[in-house]
């Protein structure tokens, strides 16, 4: 239940790190069609089931954006993967919003849908249900209308560089916000490689800010086509202690047990975190 999160530059530029290189290797294999059919669409991308791992992230964003707290101007979304719908709750609170992925063929997935074109995912289903579980009136059409015209660029991102985003970054930093979704875990050899990506993405959230993570609990791989892929087992506990690390109040932390008829052999994930934490002011 994992998607990516790293830069283009790497591919120009070969990791130093033994485990971060072959991490990098490894996903040039992957294919977003086949990660999207593994979780976005039925089973697990059956969002009628109240039971259902869909549902659960999508009313943990809604409540959390319907706090108020998470607003401001800029926001940027750290490893898309070839994923929006994460960022459908978020969309109402910030007009400048940036997509990010490590690798082109997501950045190329994600511009299809941006731009309407033909073949694009159809995320219309998960519109829908944040439309009815947000309860403002809103129609499908309309929220996927102002996410659209509020994602103002997808940039190559490589979470395991001390400047993520590169040097000279058109994103305006810092960002009020950051959301993140199955991307540190997965693109992390060890727990030590998980926290500095961490602390380094945190370098792009001013003080104060919000950060929404979301995450897979005790995954070791994941599948994406012929791409299987590792990644590192975290334990609520351990996100809890990586936020402290890396100067952050956790707001709230909210965990998933994936049941039985959810896991379908594309990988090991025993369950989901949700985690709102906020960047102390001085960090």
């Amino acid at each position: 239940m994992s998607g990516t999160g790293q830069s283009h530059a790497a591919d120009a530029a070969p990791d130093s790190d033994p485990g971060r290189a072959a991490v990098a290797l490894a996903y040039q294999r992957f294919e977003p069609r086949a990660y999207l059919r593994n979780n976005y669409a039925p089973p697990r991308g059956d969002l009628s089931s109240p039971d259902g791992v869909g549902p659960w992230k999508l009313c943990c964003l809604a409540q959390t954006f319907a706090t108020g707290e998470v607003s401001g101007r800029t926001l940027i979304d750290i490893g898309s993967g070839p994923t929006v719908y994460q960022l459908l709750s978020a969309c109402a609170h910030f007009e400048d919003i940036t997509m990010t992925d490590f690798l082109e063929v997501n950045r190329q997935e994600l511009g299809l849908w941006l731009r309407e074109e033909p073949g694009a995912f159809d995320w219309s289903v998960y519109s829908q249900h944040v439309c009815l579980i947000e309860g403002k009136g809103e129609s499908c059409q309309e929220k996927e209308r102002q996410l659209r015209a509020r994602v103002k660029r997808i940039l190559p991102i490589d979470v395991h560089q001390p400047q993520p985003l590169g040097i000279r970054s058109p994103a305006p930093l810092p960002a009020d916000a950051l959301v993140s979704a199955f991307c540190l875990e997965a693109v992390s050899p060890d727990l030590a490689s998980f926290q500095r990506a961490l602390d380094h993405i945190t370098t792009l959230l001013r003080p104060g800010g919000h950060l929404l993570l979301i995450g897979a609990l005790e995954e070791s791989w994941y599948l994406a086509g012929e791409a299987r892929l590792t990644v590192v087992p975290v334990g609520e506990e351990e996100v809890r202690e990586a936020l402290g690390r890396s100067g952050y109040e956790v707001r709230d932390l909210r965990t998933y047990v994936m049941p039985a008829h959810l896991q379908t052999g594309v990988d090991d994930v025993k369950g989901i975190f949700f985690a709102w934490a906020q960047k102390k002011v001085g960090v």
